[in-house]
């Protein structure tokens, strides 16, 4: 099934209103499950979000994004931040945030020898140059792992 024949049939089902313009992937998406944009009224969906979460989840990102569409064209308010859109959105059961897509390896954990405050991060960092963000204190690489 094509993409923008699946969101036709999820506003049809969901809303009771017709889809008429497009919808497409978008790879470039990273943090964000999909985009309306309202100069020409078509869609964007990340692709991972539905390779990754499934189609549970993929079909409430469609409802969120139908619900910024179907509202800009009733002329009501469809910003995160109006309250036709919170209620339209919790109407019709979508995602308010796109579940996070990818989990973050920690592979060095540092802690500050002045007040014991730990830090975990992903690159290594130069203890000769960087300090506690707390106490100024100094920094010693606790553990590493591998990966």
């Amino acid at each position: 099934m094509e993409l923008t024949d699946y969101v036709r049939e999820v506003s049809k089902a969901d809303f009771g209103k017709p889809f008429r313009h497009q919808a497409s992937w978008n790879p470039r998406l990273q943090t964000t499950g999909g985009r309306f944009f309202p100069k020409d009224g078509h869609l964007d969906f990340n692709p991972k979000v539905y390779q990754e979460l499934g189609l549970d989840v993929f079909r409430k990102i469609v409802r969120h994004e139908l619900c910024h569409y179907h509202l800009y064209y009733a002329n009501k308010g469809f910003h995160h931040r109006d309250q036709t859109f919170k209620d339209l959105l919790a109407a019709v059961d979508g995602l308010r945030y796109t579940p996070p897509l990818r989990t973050v390896k920690i592979r060095y954990t540092y802690q500050c020898q002045g007040c014991y405050q730990i830090y975990r991060r992903q690159r290594a960092i130069d203890t000769t140059r960087l300090v506690c963000g707390h106490c100024k204190g100094k920094l010693n690489l606790k553990n590493q792992s591998k990966g």
